[in-house]
């Protein structure tokens, strides 16, 4: 079983600067983007290595200083790691073509 965040107990007390930057996102028309995406940011990119000691005023700064291009890199990233280019079988004649 995977062991939660350290920083997933301050979830609920910064929901109010996560919502505001979603607000942000919305009307740069970026509507795609939720409140569980952006923590997922977060968890998995900026709070990667946690610190112990982090105050509360940190993670709220972090979550109002992202740039909406820095999520956007982040976003497309994942998805061109999720993407299976190889699902579909290729004829090796093809493969031949493709590799000279």
């Amino acid at each position: 079983m995977q062991t939660p965040h350290p920083y997933e107990k301050f979830r609920g007390t910064v929901k109010p600067a996560l919502e505001s930057k979603l607000e942000e996102f919305r009307l740069m028309e970026y509507k795609d983007v939720t409140e569980e995406k952006l923590w997922n940011f977060f968890i998995s990119k900026r709070w990667r290595f946690p610190k112990e000691d982090i105050r509360l005023y940190e993670i709220v700064d972090h979550i109002l200083s992202l740039k909406p291009s820095d999520y956007l890199a982040y976003s497309q990233v994942e998805q061109l790691q999720q993407t299976d280019w190889f699902s579909e079988e290729v004829d090796p004649e093809e493969w031949k073509e493709l590799l000279k």
